[in-house]
């Protein structure tokens, strides 16, 4: 089956399946309340881990390293955002998990394994060449 066709209908089904299970045990307005409050809170936290990756990154080009991270951190910061964004628990779990800065090391490390995505290491990356100019024209034999 299409993946989009699978996210688009299994993803809101079980949000609502878990809405109905956590709903049952806890209660309607306590339901509603906590899906607002994990959306507050995510959207704050969010902000806090925006702000600091941006000044990271900052310091990364002041440093003349590209700044690969902190653009990585950006990206999945602006998706965690997003899934807090939306309604349910299955997408809030998986917006903070996004949000923490150790768990997005881990995630990034284990995805990107077999690629060098690590801060840029200017010495190491860095090939000097010694060389003398001759210039002929102004050689006297």
């Amino acid at each position: 089956m299409n993946t989009f066709f699978l996210l688009f209908i299994g993803l809101p089904a079980l949000e609502i399946f878990l809405m109905i299970k956590i709903g049952s045990k806890i209660g309607a307005i306590y339901t509603i309340a906590l899906i607002f409050l994990t959306a507050f809170i995510g959207i704050y936290y969010a902000r806090i881990q925006g702000i600091q990756t941006l000044r990271s990154g900052i310091l990364s080009l002041y440093r003349n390293e590209a700044p690969i991270y902190e653009i990585l951190s950006g990206a999945s910061i602006a998706l965690a955002s997003l899934l807090l964004i939306i309604p349910g628990f299955l997408t809030d779990i998986l917006g903070f998990i996004l949000l923490i800065p150790l768990t997005r090391k881990f995630l990034f490390k284990n995805f990107f394994k077999n690629k060098n995505i690590e801060k840029n290491d200017n010495e190491k990356n860095r090939k000097i060449i010694d060389g003398e100019i001759i210039n002929k024209d102004n050689d006297e034999i």
